[in-house]
């Protein structure tokens, strides 16, 4: 099956006011994300992977300690983020459903101290990457970070909410402050029902 890319769940200029400009959203979904799928298309032309479902494909290219992965793993991990990323967008951001709030409070002590501990963890990202909030495969919530494209997929964990570091991600908006996009987003972004409804 060939990829495509998926329409945007808001208009490009809805997150503007809460410090994700129209013009970042023409580049990062329109041009990166749309590459990853037009490259991704490519690399799996005429392979054994030009069948496969998009999760079997990242999990099955991903090369455990491998310093570099494939045309194919980068692409079709890189869609797969970006597919999540756009859907636990919001303008404005949601309340945090009461199920997940006690899921978080749970595991990190309180929300505060979990977007504490997620911001940090994507401003610790070494270059480019993600940083993730799981279901790890004992149950636990989980914050993760990972280089490049590399997804929860690939540890057999589940994702609940990820958030891009590479630069093309808030550069425009944010310049070389990366903590002030992760306190932005996780202030005044996300979804956090369709956070809750993943877990």
């Amino acid at each position: 099956m060939s990829f495509e890319l998926p329409d945007l769940p808001y208009a490009h200029d809805a997150l503007a006011p809460f410090g994700m400009s129209e013009e970042t959203l023409k580049f990062h979904h329109d041009l990166h994300h749309k590459a990853y799928v037009d490259n991704g298309n490519k690399a799996i032309a005429g392979t054994q992977w030009e069948k496969s479902s998009l999760e079997e494909i990242v999990v099955g290219t991903y090369e455990r300690g491998a310093v570099a992965q494939s045309a194919i793993f980068n692409n079709a991990s890189q869609h797969w983020n970006h597919s999540l990323f756009w859907q636990i967008l919001a303008p404005g951001g949601t309340k945090i459903p009461p199920a997940l709030e006690k899921a978080l409070t749970g595991a990190f002590g309180s929300v505060e101290s979990f977007k504490q501990a997620f911001s940090a963890a994507g401003a610790a990202q070494f270059g480019s990457g993600w940083a993730w909030l799981v279901v790890d495969t004992d149950g636990a919530l989980r914050i993760t970070k990972t280089e490049n494209g590399v997804n929860p997929l690939c540890f057999g964990q589940k994702a609940l909410l990820g958030c891009d570091v590479w630069e093309h991600s808030y550069y425009i908006d944010f310049r070389n402050k990366r903590p002030a996009y992760l306190e932005n987003l996780l202030e005044k972004l996300v979804n956090w029902e369709a956070v809750a409804e993943r877990l």
